[in-house]
């Protein structure tokens, strides 16, 4: 074999290693993006359920006490901006809104002790319960996964890789900013 065909064979084997390698990475890349929709398809999965739940707490609460209309429409205007939000930011906020009107509709109940007796509150309050405690674990997997993504695409050479074909880092799911506080309810 001739030295010039002997050094095209070689370049030609490095060009295809490195070609295998960059469709390695990009694919890694795919993989690890679609993780982070799955995870928050899970987390609007739980949001849905929660917001499929709270027009029969609503109700359930109204039969007991008819003059908290304000909590009632905080409540549903929330419920509605969560329903209606497109984008994983958008939803984030919602969902924050959402949270503050369910803490103040959850604390009315603390006024009527026959309506903390009744049996349709009590399994809708738990279904509520167990429905927050899912979120809270979907929410827990989409930021491991976002971590794991932003993470991929920030060291090196994946980085390169993923400027070239244009992967961003993801937003965490973040607690709204009031969320430390207890909310203040006043009758």
């Amino acid at each position: 074999m001739k030295k010039g065909t002997l050094v095209l064979v070689v370049i030609a084997v490095i060009v295809i290693l490195l070609g295998i390698r960059v469709i390695s990475a990009y694919n890694r890349l795919v993989e690890l993006e679609q993780n982070v929709e799955g995870r928050w398809a899970q987390v609007e999965n739980q949001l849905q359920r929660r917001a499929d739940l709270i027009p029969n707490l609503v109700e359930t609460v109204k039969g007991y006490a008819s003059h908290e209309q304000q909590v009632f429409a905080d409540v549903a205007e929330a419920r509605s901006r969560l329903l209606a939000a497109r984008t994983p930011e958008d939803q984030m906020e919602a969902n924050a809104s959402l949270d503050s009107a369910l803490g103040r509709l959850l604390a009315i109940s603390e006024a009527y002790p026959e309506l903390k007796a009744d049996t349709s509150f009590i399994r809708l309050q738990d279904e509520l319960a167990g429905t927050e405690n899912r979120i809270a674990t979907e929410r827990m997997r989409f930021n491991e996964s976002v971590q794991t993504w932003n993470t991929t695409i920030r060291r090196f050479p994946m980085n390169l890789i993923a400027s070239v074909f244009g992967k961003e880092p993801k937003r965490f799911f973040e607690a709204s900013p009031g969320a430390q506080e207890v909310p203040q309810v006043s009758f």
